[in-house]
């Protein structure tokens, strides 16, 4: 692991000032819940805060407790710190300096950044996906006058078709197509073709595998109980 940043980069949105980034192995596991002492990840997360820019008074990061859903939450000012929301999947602000954070081992990390400053992380396994957690995201950024028209997105690291296979009635869920046995899909592409017909034009996907690039992300499907972060923040 000597040779592996502890931060993976995400430039797609640079231009726009957004800072954006997904930590590897070798950050270590940001899992609360597993076999690494408590201290440890804590430590791991607010590196990761001071990273984009948002550790100290006034400023603010929003995550939360995941649940495979599409329930998206919209942060809005007025508070500081470090904020955990119960159950949802979905993080978007429209308020600079607003950073977001989610946790993935195979599920999609979903980058949304739009010109005016509104930004979007979103979470996405097969259930999300199913209940189009893109498209709500979408439609909640075109209320508040961005539309998908001029958003863009970047899918990241995440398994991939060749890797990810699923039962049957999985597979009908997000395919609308039946399969009598076991059948591989690419989240990334149903993500992708979800974001196309919402209009957004610019969608990049990430080249790696967590499954194929095990020995730079953790994998649920490896067997790894470690978990990657994925965040992002429009800067001031």
């Amino acid at each position: 692991m000597r040779d592996l940043a502890p931060y993976a980069a995400i430039d797609d949105f640079a231009d726009l000032g957004v800072r954006a980034v997904i930590t590897t192995r070798a950050a270590g596991s940001f899992s609360l819940t597993g076999d690494d002492p408590t201290g440890e990840v804590m430590t791991r997360w607010q590196a990761l805060r001071s990273w984009l820019g948002g550790e100290g008074p006034g400023s603010r990061f929003a995550t939360s407790l995941q649940v495979h859903g599409a329930r998206v939450i919209w942060h809005q000012p007025g508070w500081e710190g470090w904020l955990r929301v119960d159950a949802a999947d979905g993080h978007c602000s429209a308020h600079r300096g607003t950073g977001l954070g989610i946790s993935v081992a195979d599920c999609v990390p979903v980058f949304v950044a739009h010109p005016s400053g509104i930004v979007g992380l979103l979470h996405a396994g097969w259930r999300g996906t199913v209940a189009r957690i893109v498209p709500a995201a979408l439609a909640g950024m075109a209320e508040r006058g961005a539309p998908a028209t001029e958003a863009r997105i970047h899918l990241g690291p995440g398994i991939c078709g060749a890797c990810y296979q699923v039962g049957p009635d999985v597979y009908q869920q997000l395919t609308g197509q039946r399969a009598s046995a076991p059948a591989s899909v690419d989240l990334r592409a149903i993500l992708a073709e979800q974001a196309r017909e919402c209009g957004v034009q610019s969608v990049t996907v990430s080249p790696w595998c967590t499954r194929c690039d095990n020995a730079m992300f953790f994998s649920h499907r490896c067997g790894d109980s470690g978990r990657q972060v994925a965040a992002l923040v429009a800067t001031h």
